[in-house]
């Protein structure tokens, strides 16, 4: 073998070790920052079952793969692209921006309370809005649109919190990043979407099967009584979730923006908590941050709910007039 081939190939051998630890490096990346948008993924798995209640099974997984498309369509070609850009031309915008998702995350959330609570006022308060798809074919199109529509504010969060979680680098790592991390989460969370909704079906198959054993069955049945209260359950977590999120967004865009007295007290609460009982102060300063995001976020969407009635609904309606020609 010829001394210019072997130093050939120790030149290829040096490029993929280099490609191999940048790859590695990439993957850790995303790994970590994808950690740091968990409350936001786990919302987002919450919430996206409710939208498929009510459709005849055959329904489910097609619709769960529109909204996954939708979203994930939505990551690449919209979030990813505009996170970057304004991550290096406009960085000033970026928690302004997550403010106002936090604030429509507390929206939603405080309306479903209000749809719980007082279903009355809450059909009357839709029906100032009316439909979020601008040509909706059927109900299913219209569910599929407000799934997308919330969603989008869910996958900003996400696509802002990872970015804020990376190193400087090239902005060709940070895209890479956030690519990994967009398809990842996309298929981690409606995979398992896929698997809540169909887990009734999969209980009914084990208790017809011919071929089960009486534990079988009796799983079966376990599975189909219990997935009702496990989606009960999950909305009742992602309301939860909306709310505190969203409150925890605008909590932290004040501490940012507002009086330096609201992250004093934030954090004089936190420490006297964590003071009471030390043994258990990670879990407590964590308890009164998130009660107090709650609070916030509670305050921010009951005062949203009036705005969007009386302001963003007329707005909405004259621009899908607009839209249609």
């Amino acid at each position: 073998m010829s001394v210019g081939l072997i130093g050939l190939l120790d030149d290829i051998a040096a490029i993929a070790k280099v490609a191999a630890a940048s790859l590695d490096d990439v993957a850790s990346q995303a790994a970590k920052a994808g950690a740091k948008a968990a409350g936001v993924v786990i919302d987002d798995t919450a919430v996206t079952p409710g939208y498929v209640i009510g459709f005849t099974p055959a329904r489910e997984l097609p619709i769960v793969g529109r909204i996954a498309a939708g979203s994930l369509r939505n990551k690449l070609l919209v979030l990813l692209p505009a996170a970057l850009v304004l991550s290096y031309f406009l960085p000033w915008t970026i928690t302004p921006l997550l403010m106002l998702g936090g604030a429509y995350l507390c929206y939603e959330g405080v309306e479903k309370v209000l749809e719980a609570v007082m279903p009355h006022q809450a059909h009357q308060h839709e029906s100032q809005l009316g439909t979020v798809a601008l040509n909706a074919q059927s109900v299913e199109d219209e569910k599929i649109a407000s799934a997308i529509k919330t969603d989008f504010i869910l996958s900003a969060e996400i696509m802002a919190i990872t970015l804020a979680a990376l190193p400087a680098g090239s902005i060709w790592k940070q895209a890479l990043v956030l690519a990994v991390v967009a398809i990842g989460i996309t298929v981690a969370v409606y995979g398992v979407v896929a698997l809540i909704v169909k887990a009734d079906d999969v209980g009914v198959a084990l208790v017809r099967s011919d071929g089960a054993s009486a534990a079988g069955r009796a799983v079966g049945r376990g599975i189909v009584r219990g997935m009702p209260v496990l989606l009960k359950f999950l909305s009742v977590v992602g309301t939860a979730a909306m709310i505190w999120v969203g409150g925890g967004i605008i909590l932290h865009g004040l501490e940012v923006y507002g009086p330096p007295a609201i992250g004093s007290a934030v954090k004089a609460m936190e420490e006297a908590a964590a003071h009471a009982v030390p043994p258990a102060a990670g879990v407590l300063e964590w308890i009164v941050e998130a009660a107090i995001s709650g609070v916030v976020g509670l305050l921010v969407g009951a005062a949203s709910i009036p705005i969007a009635g009386f302001a963003l609904a007329p707005a909405w309606t004259g621009l899908k007039r607009l839209l249609r020609g």
